[in-house]
């Protein structure tokens, strides 16, 4: 089990360090917008995945119902992160922002 929740953290720590290294790498605040959706939600899928494993690790009600509510909680940002992403897009087009051309 410690196997399986080590490799969900590795997973979930490159998802991190790839959105990370996306929002200072790309060019404009459209672009930039990509990686932080997927750092978001792919980072959070899978560290939130392993913590869930690792409180089933003594498996009693309790641990159950941590593991529920850490599966509540990716639901809840697998909802609200692509909404804030548009949200955000949305308000760049409304304010006049351009996307980033190469000249």
């Amino acid at each position: 089990m410690n196997i399986i929740v080590t490799i969900f953290l590795i997973c979930g720590l490159i998802f991190f360090f790839g959105g990370a290294v996306g929002i200072i790498r790309f060019p404009d605040f459209y672009s930039r917008l990509h990686p932080a959706g997927k750092l978001d939600t792919m980072g959070l899928l899978m560290t939130m995945l392993a913590m869930a494993l690792y409180s089933l690790h003594d498996f009693c009600v309790a641990s159950v119902l941590t593991s529920l509510k850490i599966i509540l909680i990716v639901v809840f940002v697998f909802i609200t992160s692509p909404t804030a992403t548009h949200a955000i897009v949305d308000a760049g087009v409304r304010a006049g922002l351009e996307p980033w051309t190469k000249e």
